[in-house]
C-alpha cells in the first residue's frame, strides 16, 4: 500500500471544527477601554510618602513639592492626606518603614489610611544599595 489514508484525519478535523463552532459563541469577548480624543492627559502626580521609623514615629514627605520630611502625628497625617486628596482624588500614598519596625506597625498605618477613604495605598521598597 503506497498511499496514506487521510480519512481519519478528516474526521478529527471535522469534529474539532464542530466543537469550535459550538463553543465560540459561548466565550465572552474582553472589554478594552480605548482613550478618547477629548480627554486631556494629566501628568502623573508624585505620591505622598509616609515613613515609619524605628521609634514608630511617622514622617510625611510630599515628593511633588519637596523632599523635606517632617514629623507628624497620626491625626495630622490623616488631615494632610485628606487635604491633598481634595485637590487630587487619585493621590497615591506609599508607606516605607525601617527594617527594624514590626510589620504590625505598617499594617496599623495602612488600616488607618483605608478607614479614612484613601484609595491608592502602596508599599515602598528600597534596595539595600540605597541605604
Amino acid at each position: 500500500m503506497n498511499q496514506i489514508n487521510v480519512v481519519p484525519y478528516i474526521d478529527v478535523m471535522l469534529v474539532l471544527l464542530i466543537i469550535f463552532m459550538v463553543t465560540a459563541p459561548l466565550t465572552n469577548p474582553g472589554q478594552i477601554e480605548l482613550p478618547s480624543v477629548g480627554q486631556s492627559l494629566k501628568p502623573p502626580v508624585a505620591p505622598l510618602e509616609v515613613e515609619i521609623h524605628k521609634d514608630n514615629s511617622l514622617r510625611l514627605r510630599d515628593l511633588e513639592k519637596s523632599t523635606v520630611q517632617r514629623n507628624i502625628s497620626q491625626e495630622e497625617l490623616i488631615a494632610a492626606i485628606k487635604q491633598k486628596q481634595e485637590l487630587n482624588p487619585e493621590q497615591a500614598v506609599v508607606i516605607s518603614a525601617d527594617k527594624k519596625v514590626r510589620y504590625e506597625e505598617v499594617l496599623k498605618v495602612m488600616d488607618v489610611l483605608q478607614h479614612n477613604q484613601v484609595k491608592k495605598i502602596g508599599l515602598l521598597a528600597k534596595s539595600l544599595a540605597a541605604e
